[in-house]
């Protein structure tokens, strides 16, 4: 009886995978689109970059360089005001809607929240010295009586605090108080 060759004979194989050639591929065009936002000074340098504090170097000697060499003595309106009319990095809708309120002696929501939640605070800062100062070591009623007012306060003032950030713009956002924190601050007085 004759033998048959096996089915699947074992196979040796001389292709390369080609996934780690892809990520180098990869990572060198990452590289070089990387190197070409960086100003001239700093490219084939990507390593050399520590933070975005050597681009913001480089472009502000720039700027002094390009000062001392007058480019900046010519530009047009130089010596005329401002136009402040308008925001240009607004939103046109909304920078028209704050132009009306302006006219009109109004402001917008979050400004006029802002300006109750700081007199809040102040006032509220005031009783809380006022009670400190009004304790004494024998009488604890008054003082625990007037610690529950002041913190019930406190909470209405963070809620405010919680609704104007949620209406302001970014990074205009505010702190609520902190029990602990302002009773800290007042015992070192």
């Amino acid at each position: 009886m004759k033998r048959l060759p096996p089915l699947d004979p074992p196979r040796t194989s001389t292709k390369k995978n080609k996934k780690p050639s892809s990520q180098h591929r990869l990572a060198a065009v990452m590289d070089a689109v990387t190197d070409r936002k960086l100003p001239p000074e700093l490219r084939g340098r990507a390593n050399a970059v520590r933070a975005e504090t050597d681009i913001i170097n480089v472009v502000e000697q720039k700027i002094w360089h390009s000062m001392e060499e007058g480019h900046f003595e010519n530009l047009p309106g130089k010596g005329k005001p401002l136009n402040l009319n308008s925001n240009p990095h607004a939103d046109p809708a909304e920078d028209t809607l704050y132009r009306i309120l302006s006219r009109n002696g109004c402001a917008p929501e979050w400004v006029e929240l802002n300006k109750e939640i700081r007199g809040m605070i102040a006032r509220w800062r005031l009783a809380l010295r006022k009670a400190w100062a009004n304790h004494s070591e024998d009488d604890h009623s008054t003082w625990h009586d007037d610690c529950r007012l002041l913190q019930e306060q406190i909470r209405q003032i963070n809620d405010k605090v919680f609704r104007y950030n949620l209406i302001v713009p970014f990074g205009r956002q505010m702190f609520g108080l902190n029990w602990g924190k302002e009773l800290d601050k007042l015992k070192l007085k």
